[in-house]
């Protein structure tokens, strides 16, 4: 549980940066390095490992999940919960596709070497990242339609940014399933999943 809770952090972090990101045009360097970071952390030791070994880093996720999953229905964002479901969806359309599988995996081989020459935040990598995510992913379903401020959606380095992080949310949403999460788990193991968040924001 404690694995799942934090994938699915991580998840619910992303969703929170994009919204940042279509809004206000602004996200904290170290918090999208961190993000863009998963993408290209194919062989972890562990589920922390992937985001900083840090559980610090995925503070606002576990936030957003202590609101989400608690009984006040105030907390709820229901523009945050369309972004996630609509990267859970986006996944599990990509794990059946092992052609797409193929060429994401290559894709990120290659944005990984090109991190040796620029920094993962900068204007080359964010275009990378965010191509993978136009051609492999976005065509496998609905497209996640991003609300916000129109003069920074309309900005490239703004697009750039909101699909390199719906591809870390691609990542993440990839771990969770590989430790066991199911959309289920999120109702029927709700209590468990939201004592574990609060004990893990216990340890910041």
């Amino acid at each position: 549980m404690k694995e799942q809770t934090l994938c699915f952090a991580a998840i619910c972090q992303i969703a929170r940066f994009v919204q940042q990101v279509s809004r206000e045009g602004q996200l904290d360097d170290d918090q999208l390095k961190n993000m863009l970071n998963s993408v290209i952390i194919t062989s972890p030791e562990n589920t922390l490992a992937v985001y900083g070994g840090d559980v610090a880093q995925l503070q606002t996720g576990l936030e957003i999940v202590s609101a989400h999953l608690s009984d006040n229905s105030s907390s709820k964002d229901p523009e945050l919960t369309r972004y996630i479901v609509g990267m859970l969806n986006l996944e599990r359309r990509l794990s059946k596709k092992t052609q797409q599988l193929n060429e994401l995996a290559k894709r990120v081989e290659a944005t990984k070497r090109q991190v040796t020459h620029y920094a993962i935040t900068s204007d080359i990598l964010l275009a990378s990242f965010a191509g993978i995510y136009s051609d492999v992913v976005s065509p496998l379903g609905p497209r996640i339609q991003v609300a916000g401020e129109p003069a920074m959606l309309k900005q490239t380095i703004n697009q750039h940014k909101i699909r390199a992080l719906l591809l870390a949310g691609i990542r993440a949403t990839v771990l969770w399933r590989q430790v066991g999460g199911k959309r289920r788990n999120i109702l029927f193991s709700r209590k468990k999943m939201l004592s574990s968040a609060q004990q893990l924001l216990g340890q910041i």
